[in-house]
């Protein structure tokens, strides 16, 4: 920032400091809503992904559950034990893969504006010294 003018008064800087913050956060805000807009994107392409591969995915795997429990028959086990076994198989399975799903939502944190906030924190903290340094040395 060039200063005009060193010798400006209190209110002078006061006003600037506002007006600066002002425009700091707006445009902070602004970088979190397209940041979350761009996560949300990727996350509704996700899931339309997710979906698609369930419709394919289902009735194969519906094929080899009954292929399970007719291979577990055909080796002397009665076929409420069997479906018990296998359908136990796939409920874990299924379990496990919605609490690792579940894990995975850190990915939609906006880490980049954090780290804009960060540096903007750094920045202004760094101006401060570099100002309070000019007013004591006039």
């Amino acid at each position: 920032m060039a200063f005009a003018n060193q010798n400006r008064s209190i209110a002078d800087v006061l006003r600037d400091v506002l007006s600066q913050l002002t425009t700091l956060l707006r445009k902070e805000a602004q970088l979190a809503r397209v940041e979350l807009s761009e996560n949300i994107n990727r996350a509704g392409l996700g899931l339309g992904l997710i979906v698609g591969g369930a419709v394919l995915l289902i009735p194969a795997l519906v094929i080899l559950l009954e292929a399970a429990v007719r291979a577990l028959e055909q080796n002397g086990m009665r076929p409420a034990e069997a479906t018990a076994i296998v359908g136990g198989c796939a409920v874990g399975f299924v379990l496990a893969a919605i609490g690792i799903s579940r894990l995975r939502v850190k990915s939609l944190i906006p880490n980049k504006t954090i780290q804009q906030l960060q540096r903007d924190a750094a920045t202004a903290k760094q101006q401060m010294r570099n100002d309070y340094d000019r007013q004591r040395a006039a």
